[in-house]
């Protein structure tokens, strides 16, 4: 059984999300949720059409903001979510990256 401690450790989780989350709001949408979530890493299209992000923080936030990403902004059609363990960013903010 989890802890509240446990709930509150801090996680890092890299996602790629797949369908139409290009030209969606879907890296404003993500910023905006991390932000009201107190996350810190970074969110940019890729080139191949999925959208990556990192997120860190609270494990409770963390699980949170992978709810949101799930579904996305309204006009966004999420095909399919792949979830990995990654290091932690290296700032404490959230920001916006150029496409790789």
């Amino acid at each position: 059984m989890q802890t509240d401690q446990d709930k509150d450790r801090a996680i890092t989780r890299r996602l790629l999300i797949h369908g139409r989350v290009q030209g969606v709001y879907y890296r404003a949408g993500a910023q905006a949720e991390a932000q009201r979530l107190g996350l810190c890493g970074w969110v940019r299209n890729r080139h191949t059409g999925e959208v990556e992000a990192v997120v860190c923080g609270a494990e409770t936030a963390v699980q949170a903001f992978i709810a949101w990403a799930r579904k996305g902004p309204p006009a966004a059609r999420v095909e399919r979510l792949e979830i990995t363990v990654t290091d932690a960013p290296e700032t404490g903010s959230f920001s916006l990256r150029p496409t790789e």
